[in-house]
């Protein structure tokens, strides 16, 4: 009989839980050992086993199902499997024959009824122990809002403490997000301007990451910054310190609902710019000012045009009024007139 020692541990950060998965290791040799079990290979996973998707342990099966084994070896059960799906795996190959023996330092198995009827009681006590757990874990972020906590990482501008579990003022980054705030409030900043603006002033995440567009416009909408926490669709009152003043959040929300993207100031004004297209080419009209005067030209962005001259902002003024006259004047006109 050949065996796969299998080991895992519940966090892929590296410095949590290295004791556990060594330990593991060495406890199952030694087992092994006593045993006189024959070890062909060995895997060892840094990810949690209530989802679905470890690649080690797909890995592991696909060893076993083209027969380079017979068995594995586990610490416990739970190691294995915490979701309905590894679990049902782990005993359909026991049923198909392609698992014929389980071994556990700490559980007792044999392919038998009896044997899957316990192994599947195992399996069903570790996803309960993770779906409770997972309740658990919900509640207390429940209440922790209720108190006026955020239960979450702190946005840009705030710090978690992890001593008092509270969320203190970044003092290296609170004055930046909030000149921010101040700036998008004039209306005169675009969203990517001021993406560009946090690159020039060296304002990043929390995590160090620049900060984008997208984000930009989450830190404008964010209540969190006026002391309320927005938690599954309800509104709670924080107890960090806001930082800045329910007036400029407002007036940053005016600006964001009415222009939405505000449009950086031209530099000139163009009565007919964007409105116009060139009946040659089909490229838009463009404007400049020459020696005082407004000159409307085609852009040639779709190639080659045969539309070499300027046209002055009078005669094009000129020729407009003259073209909406003809359709005022058929509007006067009966309309078996003008349909025919």
């Amino acid at each position: 009989m050949k065996y796969i020692i299998y080991a895992r541990k519940s966090t892929e950060e590296d410095d949590r839980q290295i004791l556990s998965i060594e330990a593991q290791f060495v406890e199952l040799k030694e087992f092994a050992a006593k045993e006189k079990l024959e070890i062909v290979t060995s895997f060892q996973e840094a990810k949690t086993a209530k989802e679905p998707g470890r690649m080690k342990f797909a890995e592991m099966l696909s060893l076993i199902e083209k027969g380079k084994a017979d068995g594995i070896i586990s610490w416990h059960p739970d190691r294995l499997a915490r979701n309905s799906v590894d679990g049902g795996k782990i005993i359909h190959f026991v049923d198909r024959g392609l698992i014929k023996s389980l071994k556990f330092p700490t559980f007792w198995f044999e392919p038998t009824p009896q044997g899957l009827f316990m192994l599947n009681i195992a399996f069903g006590q570790s996803k309960y122990f993770v779906d409770n757990l997972r309740e658990n874990v919900k509640r207390g972020l429940r209440q922790k809002i209720r108190n006026g906590v955020w239960p979450g990482w702190a946005p840009v501008g705030y710090l978690n403490n992890p001593k008092t579990r509270m969320i203190d003022i970044d003092k290296s980054k609170f004055l930046k997000v909030k000149k921010l705030f101040e700036l998008y409030a004039t209306g005169e900043y675009t969203l990517k301007s001021l993406a560009n603006w946090c690159k020039e002033k060296s304002l990043r995440g929390n995590l160090g990451k620049e900060i984008a567009i997208g984000n930009i416009q989450k830190i404008l909408q964010n209540i969190f910054y006026i002391g309320l926490m927005k938690y599954h669709g309800e509104i709670f009152e924080g107890q960090h310190e806001p930082l800045i003043s329910k007036k400029l959040f407002d007036k940053c929300r005016e600006v964001m609902s009415k222009r939405g993207k505000v449009q950086e100031v031209r530099k000139h004004n163009f009565a007919f710019l964007g409105l116009l297209k060139c009946y040659s080419c089909g490229a838009s009209i463009t404007a400049e000012i020459q020696k005082g005067h407004n000159y409307y030209r085609c852009t040639k962005k779709k190639g080659l045009c045969q539309e070499k001259h300027y046209l002055r902002e009078e005669l094009l003024n000129e020729q407009i009024k003259t073209f909406l006259q003809k359709f005022l004047c058929r509007a006067k006109t009966p309309e078996k007139f003008w349909r025919r």
